[in-house]
């Protein structure tokens, strides 16, 4: 995508179908005079009669206890520097964003127009009774040093300025494990800080209450070297400006253990990085370009232990990794700030989180066999589950322990309980798809890429990295569409139709042909076959010439489904094809079986379709919770439908012990653990949070899903082919772009899984 393109990009995104990035919505019902009256006049004189006697009360009848305001001048944003509190908003709704989906804290972004540091302290103490927490943001130094230590000290509500103290807590723990590892302790090591802004200054504090000791650290600025002679130096710098001659970075960082930028790219040369004692320890935080290339840097020494602000390498300083775990800690025991204590609780947490085993789900994302503690390994990953409940825990026991916290807990499992339920309703998985996706793209045949919001859905794989498409469709149509989307990238474009693809025509159809010339087919038939793309397409994929297929979005299921069952073959072992869809639901997510194909399965059918999810679960790094629905619980009804539901469970419990399934059951009693423990505790269900529903019927599978989509907007990812010999997927007919993305991704993941079991074969 060129330049231009992605401007268009980003500005359609922030302001269409709605503008901005967050809203209001509503948390009680509303839909009678009723609720009105409780909502506004008159019930709600009550819990302000109850919170004029007992100020504290706020924060049992409103939303105060988790309500954060991400405030901001506007006066350093990002790298964009002075733009004002107006063009700051974007940043600022973006931060908000990143509250809920990682720990469900509500924000409101607040702007202020000022840049009188008594002023804006002012304001912000004046809003402070809405908020539970203040999250400072994009406020330039050294101005930014005073406000957050005013308003630490003058209000009792937590506040941190995360630009500050962010990437110092996580870099902390980077440097906890690196020093581990490198075998080296702290208060010994020499330490290079290129940089001496804020980050800077609150990332070497931290490292100085981990033991470093004040007299190894070298501080520089974009002028050189800090020293007590520079009368320009805040009084935050003078505490690591040094006494004596200038001397160079080069100079400085030959004999140092430690690394640390937070300045510009490429300042740390090969040469440099040689001259470092044994074990290196770099931390080039400067973004997008690092002080020191990544691959550069461990192609020059095997043994250096590097971490940057990028996520496309190891070891990525992600300020995602603290700030929404911290503020969780902080507003859940109602702390009174965010003291040291906190943050080094917070620093200690994800420390020790790298050195436990990693969730199959976590390994999945990243496409990794097996991530552990190492070089490549010394922090968590940002997509890791467990954050919300290592960190946040960590920091509210802190809060408890140093005296700020007006809340405590009590039971902590119970606690730990309610952060799981917490991150139940966000899109991780979309992301850990397309993450996994990313780690081995594939070659993916969109056969409808003449239609403009196919070739929208390729250009976005494309540009993600998620795969490489291979356009089918009218090739004129689809170069001016590329034109107009500003789709510039040089793909293989194929119109199966032209005398030019007459000679692979042929070929495709020789090839169907022979396998098929005892079931009715004519070498004529194969040849007309062939001039249709998605016959052409599926035998690109038969043929090797692609690694996975999409298609579907302007015909009928039906219609799409029925050349793939007939020119790719089933999986070794499978016996039937079956679909499920992946609901991203607000408990998580639901996979749903069969939503396309076997109208009416058999108990036999059952079976093969629950095993077969199950492994699409795992897939994606869920552990299958396997309910199979019906409208009866346990043989309160004999009829058929029942029957074959009971027939395939006991066959399971028998064969396949292993995996958690049970039914026949009612929808409801699967979905309310308390309920079937009351009234079903025999149930392996029982205590169980179900994520897979295996349906009696095509009918009741693809209702249910639909309804879910269009009544509740759930995000739906599928249906997602089962059985296949072959990566290949299809759309819903009139399948959304998002929906369409999503569908390719799960194509890559599908052809590396298929992939993978080849390779384990031949070896």
């Amino acid at each position: 995508m060129n330049k231009e393109s992605k401007r268009r990009e980003a500005l359609l995104y922030h302001s269409e179908p709605t503008p901005g990035k967050i809203q209001v919505v509503p948390t009680k019902k509303y839909a009678t005079q009723r609720d009105l009256s409780l909502a506004y006049s008159p019930g709600v004189a009550e819990p302000c009669l109850e919170i004029a006697a007992n100020v504290d009360d706020v924060y049992k009848y409103t939303a105060k206890g988790n309500l954060v305001a991400v405030i901001s001048n506007g006066t350093a944003v990002l790298g964009l520097g002075n733009i004002g509190p107006e063009a700051s908003k974007p940043v600022m709704e973006g931060k908000g964003l990143l509250f809920k989906i990682f720990s469900d804290i509500d924000v409101f972004d607040i702007e202020v127009n000022t840049e009188n540091i008594e002023e804006f302290i002012q304001t912000v103490k004046n809003i402070a009774p809405t908020f539970g927490g203040i999250n400072l943001e994009d406020i330039k130094a050294p101005e930014s040093f005073e406000i957050e230590r005013r308003l630490v000290e003058e209000l009792d509500i937590p506040v941190m300025h995360d630009d500050q103290h962010g990437t110092a807590i996580i870099s902390s723990a980077a440097l906890i494990n690196a020093l581990e590892l490198a075998g080296k302790k702290a208060e010994d090591v020499k330490v290079v800080v290129s940089g001496a802004g804020s980050a800077a200054i609150a990332c070497t504090d931290l490292y100085v209450l981990l033991g470093v000791q004040v007299k190894n650290i070298l501080m520089y600025n974009s002028k050189g070297l800090l020293t007590k002679d520079n009368p320009s130096l805040s009084e935050l710098q003078l505490k690591y400006a040094v006494d004596g001659p200038k001397i160079e970075l080069a100079d400085a960082v030959n004999g140092a253990d430690v690394f640390i930028g937070l300045s510009s790219g490429d300042i740390l040369s090969p040469e440099m990085l040689l001259t470092m004692k044994d074990n290196p320890i770099v931390f080039a935080m400067a973004n997008p370009n690092p002080e020191i290339d990544y691959n550069l840097a461990v192609e020059t020494r095997k043994d250096v232990i590097m971490a940057t602000g990028r996520s496309d390498f190891p070891n990525q300083v992600n300020n995602v990794l603290g700030f929404p775990y911290i503020f969780r800690g902080a507003l859940d025991v109602r702390a009174t700030k965010i003291n040291e204590a906190m943050k080094m609780a917070a620093v200690k947490a994800l420390a020790i989180l790298a050195k436990e085993p990693v969730p199959e789900q976590v390994n999945v994302a990243y496409g990794a066999t097996k991530l552990g503690f190492g070089q490549e390994y010394i922090i968590p990953k940002p997509f890791d589950p467990r954050l919300i409940t290592v960190v946040a825990p960590a920091v509210a026991k802190a809060a408890m322990e140093s005296g700020v916290a007006k809340n405590p807990i009590t039971d902590w499992a119970a606690y730990e309980d309610v952060l799981r339920e917490r991150m139940g309703n966000d899109n991780k998985m979309v992301r850990l798809i397309t993450n996994r996706a990313k780690v081995d793209p594939k070659r993916i045949v969109f056969a409808e890429a003449d239609q403009l919001n196919v070739l929208k859905a390729a250009q976005i794989v494309y540009e993600d990295g998620i795969g490489f498409p291979i356009l089918l469709g009218n090739k004129e149509v689809i170069l001016e569409l590329k034109a107009e989307l500003g789709f510039d990238a040089e793909l293989e474009i194929i119109d199966p139709k032209t005398d030019e693809e007459a000679p692979r025509r042929n070929k495709f159809a020789n090839s169907y042909w022979e396998t098929r010339d005892r079931r009715g087919v004519t070498l004529l038939d194969s040849q007309k076959f062939m001039r249709e793309r998605n016959y052409f397409a599926a035998m690109m994929v038969n043929e090797g010439e692609a690694d996975a297929l999409v298609t579907g979005h302007t015909r009928s299921y039906p219609t799409v489904v029925k050349p793939m069952l007939q020119l790719i073959e089933k999986a070794p072992g499978a016996s039937l094809i079956a679909t499920a869809n992946m609901m991203l639901t607000s408990r998580g997510p639901m996979f749903l079986s069969d939503t396309a194909i076997n109208i009416n399965p058999s108990a036999e059918d059952l079976v093969n379709i629950a095993i077969m999810t199950a492994k699409t679960a795992k897939m994606f790094g869920v552990e299958p919770v396997i309910a199979m629905v019906s409208f009866s619980n346990f043989g309160s009804s004999t009829s058929a439908s029942a029957s074959k539901v009971r027939e395939a469970v006991a066959y399971l419990h028998k064969n396949h012990p292993e995996m958690i399934v049970d039914g026949e059951i009612q929808a409801d009693f699967a979905l309310n653990s308390e309920l079937l423990k009351e009234k079903f505790p025999f149930s392996k269900l029982a205590g169980k949070k179900v994520n897979t529903l295996i349906f009696p019927n095509l009918e009741s599978a693809n209702i249910t899903y639909k309804l879910l989509k269009e009544l509740y907007k759930v995000n739906s990812i599928g249906p997602i082919m089962m059985g296949m010999g072959k990566p290949v997927h299809i759309f819903q007919l009139g399948a959304s772009v998002e929906e369409m993305v999503n569908m390719a991704a799960i194509a890559v993941i599908d052809a590396q899984e298929k992939a993978n079991k080849k390779n384990k074969l031949a070896q």
